[in-house]
This record gives structure tokens, sequence and C-alpha cells, in this order.
């Protein structure tokens, strides 16, 4: 059985950097996501990681780690929220107290979704890919983002629903932030490698495909036993995001992950629309994908509101998801069961 935590109203959110820290220069941001998240009722405890950075990392590892198993043991903190993410999470997992983490949510995404993936494979704790803490600062959320405190607040056997965004920032202009951050201007469309609605069911696993790759083969990244241990025999829909691999790359990775038997009873994939997808001698991405449709006979979904290119949705790993999408639009179920 997946273990749910449940965010209660007034909670305090731990700020712990496992991945990267906030350099001086841009702790400005830190203070206006501290001042905007209190306003909607949070108490805050901040780490020291958080504040510091060098040599791409907040702190070393084992410092990383401790702050965050330190935060996970403490009954004064019941969500935990870094900054960001970052590059060298993975250095943190052989010092991670797998062993004794209390059932609290983590939100994250980026590098952070290595850790969340690592847990929830471990523990079957369901773990929050989602904002992270800094893009809270605005005024406001926009509709897609806010609802991260819905999904969180939900109960053991009851369902959240979440819909597509209706517009999407095609690029980053930290200089011209919006109330709620994010400059929301590009039409969202979720498409199809099947030209027909698509209707998926199963337990939702995921991350940055950059990053949660490095799992594989790994004892963070045991997928079968978490199958065998945690879902009952239930199918899985992979949730995936692409930051920076190039199409022969991300193939290349996709292959890894079917030989290492993570696509095994999995019922379909989703990807989040990409920062970067350019053309390696006419193969794209979409060949990619059709591809990979072809080869596992299922449906994928792609450029859905998850990952690097914001707005995204709060996706939790573990959870029984049923996955929507017809003319360019979708919806995302998730029960807690």
């Amino acid at each position: 059985m997946i273990k749910y935590p449940i965010l209660e109203k007034g909670a305090t959110i731990g700020v712990t950097a496992p991945s990267s820290g906030v350099p001086s220069e841009l702790h400005h941001l830190l203070k206006s996501a501290f001042k905007s998240v209190e306003k909607k009722g949070f108490n805050f405890i901040c780490g020291e990681t958080a504040w510091t950075q060098e040599k791409e990392k907040s702190a070393s590892a084992i410092k990383r780690a401790e702050e965050f198993n330190k935060m996970m043991l403490s009954d004064d903190i019941q969500l935990i929220i870094p900054p960001w993410g970052g590059e060298l999470l993975i250095e943190t997992l052989e010092y991670i107290d797998f062993e004794n983490i209390k059932s609290k949510w983590i939100l994250g995404y980026s590098d952070i979704s290595l850790l969340l993936l690592a847990i929830t494979l471990k523990t079957g704790t369901a773990t929050a890919h989602g904002t992270n803490l800094v893009d809270l600062r605005g005024e406001y959320s926009d509709d897609t983002t806010a609802m991260w405190r819905t999904v969180l607040s939900t109960k053991m056997n009851e369902s959240i629903l979440q819909h597509s965004s209706e517009k999407y920032q095609k690029e980053w202009q930290p200089d011209n932030p919006t109330p709620y951050i994010f400059n929301l201007t590009e039409q969202t469309y979720w498409k199809s490698t099947v030209n027909e609605k698509v209707k998926i069911q199963g337990r939702l696993l995921g991350g940055c495909i950059d990053i949660i790759r490095h799992l594989i083969g790994t004892p963070y990244g045991n997928v079968q036993n978490f199958k065998e241990n945690y879902i009952e025999g239930d199918s899985v829909i992979w949730y995936l995001e692409n930051l920076q691999l190039s199409p022969t790359e991300l193939r290349r990775t996709l292959v890894q992950m079917k030989l290492a038997g993570w696509f095994e009873e999995c019922s379909g994939i989703t990807f989040g629309r990409s920062p970067t997808n350019p053309t390696v001698t006419n193969y794209t991405v979409e060949d990619v994908y059709k591809e990979l449709s072809k080869e596992l006979q299922i449906p994928i979904l792609y450029d859905i509101d998850c990952g690097h290119v914001p707005p995204q949705m709060t996706f939790i790993n573990g959870a029984f998801a049923e996955v929507e999408s017809e003319n360019g639009q979708g919806t995302v179920l998730q029960t807690f069961k």
C-alpha cells in the first residue's frame, strides 16, 4: 500500500536544499517566496543550505543529507519544499535515512525529482512532483500551479481532478515577472501518438528524465520491487520531462529504461513540454515518441503540463491516476488509494 501524507491548514514548511541553494545575489527571491507563502497561512523553518551555493551545490553531500534527514524526522515540520532544483542531488542518496523517513510531503521538480522517485520506490511513501518554492513568490499563482495545495490536502481514498492549462510560458523572463511570476503567452495543446481520444490509468511514477535515468541499476531505482510490494499488480503511467537531452540521447535513455524493465506493465507514458527539442539529421523528438509508442504498444501523450516549461500540474508518485486527452486538452484524476 502507498502511504499518503496529509497537508493540514497552517502547516510548517521546511526549506532545505538537497541540490542547489540560493546564492547571495538571489536571496531576495527566497525572501519574497517566504512572504508570499506566509500570506497563505503557512509557517517556515529554513535550513542553512537554502542560503548557500558553491561549486554547483548548496553544501557537501553529507551536510545536505543531514539537514534533510533532520527535517524529515522533525515533528515541527509537515512539508518540505526546496528552493529549486540543481545538478548534484545524486551525491546525497547514500546518506539519506530512507529507513526512518516519516510520512510528510516533499514537493519539487527538476533535480529534486531524483529524490522524490527514490523515496517512493524504496519506501512506498507518496511524493509530490510540482512547483518549487521560488516560483511561489508571486502575489498569487496561476490556476494550474495553485493546485499544489489542493492536491496535497487530498485525504486517503479521495480523488482530485486537474485540468490542462489554458496557456504556457515559452521563455523565462526573470526581469519581467507577472503577479503570478510566469509569462503565460502560448496556447496549451496536449498531443498524442494516436489519432484518437486517449484514456489511460495506472500508478504514477516519473520526473525529469535527464536526472531520474541515473537511478537505473542502483538500489534507489528498483521499479520491480516497488511494483511487487506497493501497488498490488496495478500498471504504471510514467510522466517524464526532458530538460536538455537531444533526440538521440533521449532515445538511448528510453531504450535503456525499457531494457531495465521500467516499462513492463506500463499502460502509457506522458511527456512534459521541453525547452529543448533540436533536430538531429531529420530525427525529431516526435520520431522518438512514435517509435517508443509502437514498440511498447501504448499511447504516448506529450507537451503536457509538467516540468521546466510552466505551468505544471502536481503529480503524485504512487497515486492511482486516470489520464485523459482529446482535442488538445486533458485531465488528470488522481486517487489516493
